[in-house]
């Protein structure tokens, strides 16, 4: 197992600080938590789905901060991120092939690279053989065969009874419900999503909400009409709006004026699926498609 600064031995460390009350720690365990067990981008470490695993856990471990409830949602916020990183689609049983063709020397390489220091290991993602590439397809394999579980232990958060932790489990659920074996539980996580978006607070969750209803294939399409431009952005984003029309109107009149986006959620940021990726990234793709 290696994260982004090389053999990941110390990840169940910080991650248990995550539960203790040394303050130092804590901060060390949860910087190291976003920013060294997963890539830029949605992209996995082989240390991700082990991490992920011990995310489901410490959602469910009530010594994780009695006194602060966000951090519980921002374990459901890493969730989504794993759901990115294992969004393989029908890509899955290739790149699966591909591994499995090399995978003495996928694993002789990863024990020669969590060995090497730092310039060694650097010296080894351009040596050459393109197995650096598959060490990181087998890690988003790991995420992808994980996503069955992390949703369905996902799920009950949906009916929290704190608004922004079941608006974190929507949007967790948005990434982990396109994964092909959740197919035949879409249309009831749809209905529950739909009826999540009718008792929001803040454009916020309902944006969030949102993204989530496009990511598994919901229809959005009410919500390009709404007067709050970043659920109308949010709308817009949708898959399979692509190439509607009123989508496309939406998503240019942004385009020409993108402050009108984050002035629309207030003094709160936006939704957190567009933290890792920008809204201004999504839009650019979007217009250029």
């Amino acid at each position: 197992m290696f994260h982004a600064r090389g053999c990941a031995s110390d990840t169940p460390r910080h991650l248990t600080a995550l539960l203790g009350e040394d303050a130092r720690a804590f901060v060390d365990g949860y910087s190291h938590l976003w920013s060294v067990t997963l890539r830029r981008e949605g992209k996995a470490w082989p240390v991700t789905a082990p991490t992920a695993r011990l995310v489901v856990e410490l959602l469910e471990n009530p010594l994780l901060g009695p006194d602060d409830p966000s951090l519980r949602d921002a374990m459901l916020a890493y969730l989504y991120e794993v759901g990115v990183a294992a969004d393989l689609g029908d890509q899955a049983g290739e790149i699966r092939a591909r591994v499995q063709d090399r995978a003495p020397e996928v694993r002789g390489w990863t024990a020669e690279y969590v060995s090497a220091d730092a310039d060694g290991r650097a010296h080894m993602w351009q040596d050459g053989t393109g197995l650096g590439g598959l060490v990181l397809d087998q890690a988003a394999l790991a995420c992808f065969d994980l996503v069955p579980e992390l949703l369905r232990r996902t799920l009950p958060y949906l009916v929290s009874e704190r608004v922004r932790r079941r608006t974190c489990a929507a949007a967790a659920v948005g990434s982990l419900a396109r994964h092909p074996a959740t197919a035949a539980q879409r249309p009831e996580l749809l209905r529950q999503l739909l009826t999540m978006t009718r008792s929001c607070e803040s454009p916020h969750d309902l944006a969030t909400i949102l993204i989530a209803i496009g990511q598994i294939g919901g229809n959005t399409r009410p919500w390009l009409s709404d007067p709050n431009a970043g659920i109308r952005a949010c709308a817009a984003l949708a898959p399979d709006l692509a190439h509607d029309d009123t989508a496309s109107q939406v998503l240019n009149e942004l385009a020409r004026s993108p402050q009108a986006f984050s002035k629309s959620f207030g003094d709160m940021a936006p939704p957190l699926q567009l933290q890792s990726k920008t809204y201004l990234e999504l839009l650019k793709g979007r217009c250029a498609s």
